[in-house]
């Protein structure tokens, strides 16, 4: 009876009750549904909607795991208490954030470089085909636009300026890092299967990539599995595009005006009666029978944009599985323009032993491509008249007789075929093995294996066969890239002292292969590409191999004495077989210094900053920017006459060898602020840069008499400045309405420093090249506006007369020469760049709104450039000079004047700002999730490209730069995303 008491008190006390509540550390809001485990278990303990929680306990060692989104994750030991107050904290959570960088990660509060870190949640808030589309206007530094709105497009990216000038082969573009492997289309990559988005900017962090990092480096981390119940994700959405503001092109009226004005400018028409002198027999004809035709109306359609995916993310104790299936299905706004993408992710992680994990990311993308020829240059210049089809619906080849073709005659069925079919492998294979305490080896086989076909076709009746023959072509091309890198990583902690040592080996292999052939007047159209043989006019065919390798050493450390003084020394040597010996190595130095200034001991009695970090970088990265054999001099194959018969021979390609061709080399320095403030209210983080790119890799000029015409060199220097600050404020945080706001903002300054030549003085006003000045300039005339009636004396003296264009005599010379009287009109680089992304919440409800906007940049529009004085073709809708109209815009009409200077028309400040994104969302009730046993119903509408204000023109989307061959969409969709 005794034993059975002692054992009923035991058990008793082995199962004592604890309560408590999860409330947020500085607001005292409750945190409800926040995830608490019991650690070492797989007991999930429920948590209502008040933050409150119950459970048993065995044993005062037990430990809980709370975490809940954005808070990061807190373990709270358990001991002899029977009540719990957990006190969360966002901000501390943030500074304990793991935030990837090359070749390991740290915490946030640990980091030393400019490295902003974005939430996989990011990625999926706007409906996008590529993710560095989402990340538009949130990363200080990184200019991101799209000017191209077809089916599939990828947006254009910089990230803190141009380095690079003067080299056809000239790269500024970012090195891409998913999952450790390097990659180069972003297009393959679902939103949805994104963990977190690292992007490096500053010297020491991109330090550890060498040659590879000099322009910035994204690092994409995908999801893995986890411990516990199997997760199954929903995500899906589907809706329609159409084209944003795009121009207009002159409908019958305006032209019938415009050609007659032409006419009377130089006196051969007065009124209609004149008609027959302007107008041809077929355009009087439809011009009576008043047969008008909307061109951009009969090309333009209603799109579709879906994406559905499914991801499964399951794991035990040793194994843990993500999967995930997508299909992607964009349908553009024109005729045979569509891109579909199928995808699938398989990342696993096994732990063998105590000391040897395995595990392995694989991806595979098949990409179908159908692409369309640019049909708008050709609207534009088609005449409003005639009918475009006939009584059984053919497209009409010459509505009005003429040369101009129906820009519809690709729409015909079997007419134009572009497609191009990509499957893409990814591959990883590693081994973690921890052979004794505080030391990793890392190594990692990875691969990306390529294959696309590129199939070409246009019929004898298209718009290129122009009713001749029709013409096709294929390509085949195939890409194998290798890597091969070892990681060891060494961590001590030593009392107050916290040391990590990485060291790195790496070796990249790249071959590319391409196989072409093309023919004219194919036996049988239908056949489109697949049957070359039976093309029997020029027949062609060509073939490419090329390779090139990279080796690697890097070393880092990183130290940290009492968490508040923080360094990080790097270097690394690349050596690249596209460099001749000697010059094949090169090194790549850096260093980085951080004070958690909040840490110190005088910071404590203070209530403004609840986290202050001052951060210091310097750090050389490298650029091997020719191709590959791009230091030897190559022969190539030339026809020639022997008499009566043709022979071959073999010449030196244009392009000498240089074997002292060394790389080119960036140095920047860095100064950073991280701080949070007023509890959490405010955070934010300011940089400065400062970054010298030397060595230019520039192709120079040789004089003719060497036989050959130009060689890369080391010459030229251009220098990136600016500064960037990013701030986040969570302005209300109440018990049901929550509003946070991040505001981005980048200033940069690029210039020439030095050319090998001097000044380059281009006659394509894109094209010149003025130290001091950004790579990017327009250097052209002035336009000052319109000759006037009452100055046709003095446009007299310039050779020109009223409703001519009128330019700036700037040396006062009395006439107008490109070398005297041209100048900068303005650059394409904004003067800043910025974004506002608000988040706002109301019980179940979420909204996101972004504002994204570019400032200063000018840009030089084909819209702009669509007058043809002439009016020998239609053109786009502008204020054009007369007698009767004064205006400076554009000039008169006139069949008989030349359009000098049209450039000048073309050139405009392009500031813009755009209501980049707009999504609304609800998120289902506890009692409807637990009704139906899901763990989240999330339901959202939302919106892309809806409003713009731009200084240039209202009546294009100022972010297609007035590019009339690719103009931007609006999308509007509905989503749902459901997790059980």
């Amino acid at each position: 009876m005794l034993l059975l008491l002692c054992c009923s008190i035991n058990a008793m006390a082995q199962n004592r009750p604890v309560t408590g509540r999860i409330l947020d550390k500085f607001t005292g809001q409750s945190l409800g549904n926040a995830t608490i485990l019991v650690k070492g278990t797989n007991q999930n303990i429920p948590v209502a909607e008040d933050g409150s929680f119950s459970l048993n306990v065995n044993d005062t060692a037990t430990v809980l795991v709370i975490s809940y989104v954005g808070y990061g994750t807190q373990e709270i030991s358990v001991g002899s208490q029977t009540e719990l107050t957990i006190l969360l904290s966002n901000s501390e959570a943030s500074l304990d954030d793991v935030v990837v960088i090359g070749y390991g990660a740290v915490k946030k509060r640990d980091l030393t470089g400019s490295v902003v870190s974005i939430k996989g949640g990011e990625a999926t808030k706007v409906p996008v085909s590529s993710p560095i589309e989402a990340l538009q206007g949130k990363i200080p530094g990184a200019d991101i636009y799209r000017n191209n709105g077809y089916a599939g497009g990828t947006p254009n990216i910089r990230i803190r300026g141009t380095r690079s000038i003067g080299n056809p082969n000239s790269s500024n573009n970012v090195l891409y890092i998913i999952d450790g492997i390097q990659y180069a289309n972003m297009a393959d990559i679902n939103p949805n299967d994104i963990q977190s988005i690292e992007v490096l900017k500053d010297g020491s962090s991109t330090a550890i990539y060498g040659s590879r990092g000099a322009n910035g480096v994204i690092i994409i981390t995908t999801k893995k599995g986890a411990s516990g119940k199997p997760k199954i994700s929903v995500n899906s959405y589907a809706g329609i595009t159409e084209r944003t503001n795009y121009g207009k092109a002159q409908n019958a009226e305006q032209f019938i005006a415009f050609r007659r004005e032409a006419y009377r400018a130089d006196g051969r028409w007065n009124s209609p009666a004149d008609d027959a002198t302007a107008f041809t027999t077929r355009e009087l004809e439809a011009i009576n029978n008043q047969q008008y035709i909307d061109w951009m109306d009969l090309i333009f359609h209603q799109g579709l944009q879906q994406d559905h995916q499914v991801s499964v993310s399951a794991g035990g104790e040793k194994t843990k599985i993500y999967f995930s299936g997508g299909y992607f299905d964009e349908k553009g706004v024109l005729k045979n323009d569509r891109f579909k993408r199928y995808s699938t992710r398989l990342n696993v992680d096994q732990k063998l032993t105590d000391w040897l994990t395995a595990g392995t990311n694989l991806s595979f993308a098949h990409i179908d491509n159908d692409i369309r020829r640019d049909p708008f240059n050709l609207a534009f210049k088609a005449l409003p008249l005639g009918v475009p089809y006939d009584s059984v619906g053919n497209v009409v080849s010459l509505p009005v007789g003429g040369t101009e073709r129906s820009p519809l005659l690709d729409d015909q069925p079997g007419e134009w075929y572009q497609n191009r079919k990509t499957n893409r492998f990814s591959g990883a294979l590693y081994l973690d093995i921890h052979p004794f305490k505080d030391f990793t080896w890392r190594s990692t086989f990875s691969t990306v294996q390529e294959s696309s076909i590129l199939g070409n076709f246009y019929g004898k009746n298209s718009i290129n066969g122009g009713g001749a023959n029709s013409q096709s072509s294929i390509t085949n091309n195939q890409v194998s890239n290798i890597n091969w890198e070892n990681v060891l990583t060494y961590k001590k902690s030593i009392a107050d002292h916290d040391l990590t040592v990485t060291g790195v080996t790496a070796y990249q292999q790249n071959i590319s292969t391409i196989q072409s052939m093309s023919g004219r007047n194919q036996l049988f159209p239908g056949q489109l590409t697949w049957n070359m043989a039976a093309a029997n006019q020029n027949m062609a065919m060509s073939s490419n191999y090329s390779r090139w390798n990279l080796l690697s050493f890097a070393g880092r450390i990183n130290y940290s004495y009492k968490g508040k003084y923080l360094a990080t020394v790097t270097g690394r040597t690349d050596g690249s077989s596209k460099l001749a010996p000697g010059n094949q190595w090169g090194f790549f130095p850096s260093a980085a210094v951080a004070w958690r200034i909040s840490d110190e001991n005088f910071m404590q009695s203070q209530k403004i900053f609840d986290d202050l970090k001052l951060r210091v970088s310097y750090g050389v990265s490298g650029n091997d920017v020719v191709p590959p054999y791009g230091t030897q001099s190559n022969l190539s194959v030339v026809q020639f006459a022997y008499g009566d018969v043709l022979a071959s021979s073999y010449v030196i390609n244009p392009l000498i060898a240089n074997p002292d061709l060394r790389w080119e080399r960036t140095k920047t320095i860095d100064l950073g602020l991280d701080f949070t403030l007023l509890k959490n209210r405010l955070s934010g983080a300011v940089d400065y840069y400062n970054a010298l790119t030397y060595d230019l890799i520039t192709e120079n000029v040789l004089p003719t008499s060497t036989g050959v015409s130009t060689i890369n060199m080391n010459f030229g220097q251009t220098r990136n400045q600016g500064i960037e600050v990013s701030l986040t404020g969570n302005i209300i945080q109440g018990p049901d309405f929550k509003w946070s706001s991040t505001l981005s903002y980048a200033k940069n300054r690029e210039r020439i420093i030095s050319l090998p030549n001097g000044n380059v003085y281009a006659s394509d006003y894109r094209r010149s090249f003025i130290i001091g000045e950004s790579p990017t300039i327009f250097y052209d005339y002035v336009k000052l506006g319109i000759w006037q009636s009452n100055e046709e004396a003095e446009a007299a003296k310039y050779g020109d007369r009223p409703g001519d264009i009128k330019v700036a005599d700037l040396n006062n010379d009395g006439k107008i020469t490109p070398d005297a009287d041209r100048t900068i009109i303005g650059t394409a680089v904004p003067k800043w760049s910025g974004g506002l992304n608000n988040d706002f919440s109301f019980k179940g409800f979420d909204l996101n709104v972004l504002l994204t906007a570019r400032i200063g940049q000018w840009m030089t529009s084909d819209y702009f450039a669509k007058y043809y004085r002439n009016a020998s073709q239609n053109g786009a809708v502008f204020d054009y000079w007369t007698p009767e109209n004064p205006t400076n815009a554009y000039p008169r009409p006139s069949v008989a004047r030349s359009l000098k200077y049209i450039t000048t028309l073309t050139e405009a400040d392009n500031s813009y700002m755009k209501l980049r994104n707009v999504t609304l969302g609800y998120n289902f009730s506890k009692s409807f999730l637990n009704k139906y046993k899901v763990d989240n119903v999330r339901l959202y509408v939302s919106g892309k490209n809806l409003w713009y204000w731009s200084k240039a023109s209202k009546e294009v989307d100022p972010e297609s730069e007035g590019i009339v061959d690719q103009p931007l969409n609006k999308l509007v969709v509905v989503g749902l995303n459901v997790s059980f």
